[in-house]
């Protein structure tokens, strides 16, 4: 499923015209990605919890060349199921 298509699918469950569900759609995803960008988790119960995740430096390997690279550290978003969507996916 993509973009427009999740548009689609909230329009017709909420009842609503498809420029209100991308508005909403867009309106939700920008606060999620706010609330990360802050370092907050959002939880959403039932659905699963988004939340930032380090990745510590680490040494590589330029493939082309076979030389070894430094990796910087970094912040990742990771996301983690809920109980509900683990549960409706088996």
């Amino acid at each position: 499923m993509n973009k427009s298509e999740l548009i689609d699918a909230i329009a017709d469950s909420a009842d609503i015209s498809k420029a209100a569900a991308g508005r909403a759609l867009d309106a939700a995803v920008d606060a999620v990605k706010g609330a990360l960008k802050k370092g907050d988790m959002v939880t959403l119960v039932g659905f699963g919890s988004f939340y930032v995740g380090k990745r510590a430096a680490r040494t590589g390997r330029n493939p082309r060349t076979g030389a070894a690279i430094k990796i910087k550290a970094a912040k990742v978003p990771k996301f983690r199921a809920g109980k509900a969507l683990k549960d409706a996916v088996n």
